[in-house]
């Protein structure tokens, strides 16, 4: 309760400081819409040179990409910590985030929000369901929930992959970073697997598994019955990923020296 009590706090003053600066919020929400626009763009592009994608269709992959959009925004709206090794490590920052009985990562977390991210589950789901209807995909009581689940697991998996990357910096205070890289490296979980070799295809499954983000997950809703243990893996490879980054954070901070060592 005390966590979820200063959770809201938190977001109440967030959106009062948001809200004072409307057009600011608005240009953000309008620059992610570009730039979600361009990669649905792309994707129409490489089918107006052919009908399949290694047995995918046009729609069922915009429909994964709309898919992809929904826990990336939520991993966008919470987990914003692709500077946390310049801000907190560097800079010393984590030195005030340490004073305070709270976990280090809930503040940060908190700290970090970006809430006009979440717009990109709206986009997500009108991608969805546009790509949805024009492949006929028939909707069962039980999907909503399997949905949530599913989201649930792919955010997660993103979460813990960045966290894991962010544990990172305890042990070295460089100022290099391979978050950059690693935004890029993420976005081939929105295109089917099968497209890329298995050496990529087991990195994005069982390494990175950024896999579980967008395709795995949207396999179940596709009716695509050989990716259906993928896709219920989804949840609890969400939940292990995270779980062992949280693990790897508190290790982390027993290691941190202070920004004047």
């Amino acid at each position: 309760m005390k966590h979820a009590t200063i959770f809201l706090l938190y977001v109440s003053q967030y959106m009062k400081t948001r809200l004072t600066y409307r057009i600011d919020m608005l240009m953000e929400i309008m620059s992610d819409l570009l730039f979600q626009a361009v990669n649905l763009i792309f994707i129409l592009v490489v089918f107006g040179h052919t009908d399949m994608l290694s047995g995918w269709s046009k729609d069922e992959i915009i429909f994964i990409y709309g898919f992809f959009l929904v826990p990336f925004a939520i991993f966008g709206a919470f987990f914003n910590i692709w500077d946390f090794n310049e801000r907190y490590i560097v800079k010393g920052e984590m030195d005030r985030i340490l004073t305070r009985p709270v976990h280090s990562l809930f503040q940060i977390i908190l700290e970090r929000m970006e809430l006009e991210s979440l717009f990109g589950v709206i986009t997500g789901i009108a991608v969805m369901v546009y790509a949805g209807n024009r492949l006929d995909l028939n909707v069962s009581w039980y999907d909503p929930i399997v949905f949530v689940f599913m989201v649930l697991g792919g955010a997660f998996v993103y979460a813990g992959i960045f966290i894991l990357l962010a544990s990172i910096s305890f042990w070295s205070d460089s100022r290099t970073s391979i978050m950059p890289m690693m935004y890029n490296i993420g976005n081939y979980g929105r295109y089917p697997v099968d497209i890329y070799n298995k050496v990529i295809r087991f990195v994005l499954t069982w390494i990175l598994p950024f896999a579980f983000v967008g395709v795995y997950p949207s396999a179940y809703f596709l009716g695509r019955e050989e990716w259906y243990g993928y896709a219920f893996l989804t949840p609890v490879m969400g939940v292990a990923f995270f779980g062992f980054a949280i693990f790897m954070w508190n290790i982390g901070v027993t290691k941190y020296r202070g920004a004047g060592n």
